[in-house]
């Protein structure tokens, strides 16, 4: 069995690994939300409601209600 202080050591160290990963995923979904919403821009620059889109098919999530 490891020594206490050992696993503090382990348990620290996966936190701020842990953290790391965390902050690196929030940059990635950062830049997911910035491409969608451009998307979304665009298609409402074409003329496509995407609200009206999304009720026409009842028991299906919004597009816009996913963001």
């Amino acid at each position: 069995m490891a020594g206490k202080d050992e696993q503090i050591g382990f348990h620290k160290g996966s936190l701020t690994t842990l953290a790391k990963e965390r902050e690196e995923f929030m940059k990635v979904l950062g830049i997911v939300e910035q491409l969608m919403q451009m998307h979304i821009k665009a298609l409402k620059d074409l003329g496509v409601d995407l609200e009206a889109e999304a009720k026409k098919t009842p028991g299906k999530k919004s597009l816009e209600g996913a963001l």
